[in-house]
């Protein structure tokens, strides 16, 4: 399971969760999202940066309470989220791009280790103008939820 994050002219991750066990979301819980992601990267980069807004969907360990709690305590501006929109979050396109670095990995990676330095690589190899665009589009994407009412958009 992977978390990543874009911003204009940033990127956090990838970052790839660890202990994972069996279960909802591939085990992964709102302590995984707190211990693995918010405090060793996001809260850094807030701290650091600023008067940034932070944007994740509707899954459970980004909707618990103490997640919200923490990001609540550390002053992080949370975009509000609608349910089942998907198709908003510029980094889903974000994926599709790493998805396909990797089908161009030759050997196919065929161990852990193998498949967490072929992301590695594919995320670097992503270029900052990509992601940056994707950013752009955030304005576009909110702007035709609600010319849609709500439902889905061509993003």
């Amino acid at each position: 399971m992977l978390w990543g994050a874009i911003g204009h002219n940033q990127v956090l991750g990838p970052i790839i969760f660890q202990g994972l066990g069996p279960g909802p979301g591939n085990g992964v819980t709102a302590q995984h999202y707190m211990d693995q992601v918010l405090h060793p990267h996001v809260l850094p980069f807030f701290q650091a940066h600023g008067n940034w807004v932070f944007q994740h969907d509707n899954a459970r360990p980004h909707t618990a309470r103490a997640t919200q709690d923490l990001l609540h305590r550390s002053g992080i501006q949370v975009m509000p989220w609608p349910a089942l929109s998907l198709d908003m979050n510029p980094i889903e396109q974000f994926w599709d791009l790493l998805q396909t670095q990797l089908n161009r990995v030759v050997p196919r990676p065929t161990t852990v280790a193998d498949l967490d330095r072929a992301v590695r690589q594919a995320w670097t190899n992503i270029p900052r103008q990509a992601s940056n665009t994707l950013v752009r589009s955030m304005h576009r994407r909110c702007q035709a939820v609600i010319d849609a009412n709500g439902v889905h958009t061509r993003y």
